[in-house]
């Protein structure tokens, strides 16, 4: 079925206030899900909202918390996150970040201890609209291990995010590159199980190391893993965004010890840059107005309407899952009423929620 962006985000506030979440908090959390809805990506959607709700009865995640200044040093802060929702902390720890980036013309954030971060281009976003370059690195301390190490035939680590975002300029609207460091990210293969559809190939590998296009692996014993996107590329990349957000920022890298299959603990360290801090802003302007028309001219391939850029397939799909609304499986919702159900929202409340 397909659910306006409205009514997502009214049934996403109703549940997180149902776990005790303040009425700001509820509207940070619908608005940050359901715009990862609209840019197409489900996987950092609505669709997390029953492992919310299993991570906020378990204690892993706490409502209501807000991000502690651990380390100031002027340029570089130490943040934790206190375990709340990662779309209160994120943006909390951008702010800071961006202010201080602002007045000293680049901020080192080292975050730690956040409940799942979302999307991590919104944070890019963020510091892309007060007109700075970000460049973000993420993993994650305790979850399930989802990735392979290339050669490697078992999970060892997450799909450890990476985003670099470019902000704005006269003829352009800004270049936000985000991705994870695994060829798809967990929560696309979760939305390829719950329809019931094969994931593309070369993306998963069963329990024995075999490839395989079946989402299930991931879902039921004994697991496969991703794999990671480049190959062996992919795969350094990953170990760098585990040394910089788990060992650099102090949340820890991934262990087996702490694996957790309920509630996702974040780290990120974030660099932000003033363009004309580092050198000047008009040149640095100009040169990226003058490579995204160079990239864009370039005539389309066979079957491609376009060429893109980082950042316009989020815009297309905003456009046109705002205007026909946003598609939700039925598993999904299945699993966001129980979800619902289990934090308390009264039965005639929930049949309020659309049935199709």
């Amino acid at each position: 079925m397909k659910i306006a962006a409205d009514t997502l985000r009214d049934v996403t506030r109703t549940i997180c206030k149902a776990g005790d979440s303040s009425d700001l908090e509820a509207d940070a959390v619908a608005r940050n899900l359901v715009d990862a809805n609209l840019f197409g990506h489900d996987s950092h959607g609505i669709g997390m909202i029953p492992t919310y709700v299993d991570a906020l009865l378990d204690g892993r995640l706490v409502a209501n918390r807000h991000v502690s200044v651990t380390k100031d040093a002027g340029s570089i802060l130490q943040l934790d996150g206190c375990q709340g929702y990662g779309q209160v902390i994120g943006a909390e720890a951008m702010e800071l970040g961006i202010e201080r980036a602002k007045a000293n013309g680049v901020a080192v954030v080292a975050l730690r201890n956040s409940h799942h971060l979302g999307r991590i281009g919104a944070w890019g976003e963020m510091c892309a609209a007060a007109g700075l370059v970000s460049i973000h690195y993420v993993n994650a301390s305790a979850a399930r291990p989802l990735v392979a190490p290339f050669g490697g035939s078992d999970g060892r680590f997450t799909t450890d995010p990476y985003c670099t975002a470019i902000p704005a300029t006269k003829n352009n609207p800004p270049l936000i590159f985000d991705m994870a460091t695994s060829k798809i990210a967990q929560g696309k293969v979760r939305v390829a199980y719950n329809k019931g559809v094969p994931v593309p190939d070369g993306c998963l590998i069963d329990s024995k190391g075999v490839p395989t296009n079946d989402p299930g692996v991931m879902f039921n014993a004994p697991r496969g893993a991703l794999r990671s996107v480049g190959d062996h590329k992919g795969y350094g990349l990953a170990l760098i965004c585990e040394s910089l957000a788990g060992a650099l920022a102090g949340g820890g890298v991934y262990l087996p010890e702490n694996q957790s299959d309920i509630g996702i603990i974040n780290n990120m360290l974030t660099v932000i840059l003033s363009p004309a801090a580092v050198g000047d802003a008009d040149f640095f302007a100009r040169e990226i107005d003058a490579m995204t028309a160079n990239v864009k001219a370039s005539p389309p391939a066979p079957g491609v309407e376009a060429v893109m850029v980082p950042g316009d397939p989020e815009r297309k799909s905003s456009a046109e899952r705002g205007r026909d609304g946003i598609p939700v499986d039925e598993q999904t919702w299945s699993d966001i009423l129980k979800a619902a159900g289990k934090v308390g929202v009264p039965e005639d409340v929930v049949a309020t929620f659309p049935t199709g």
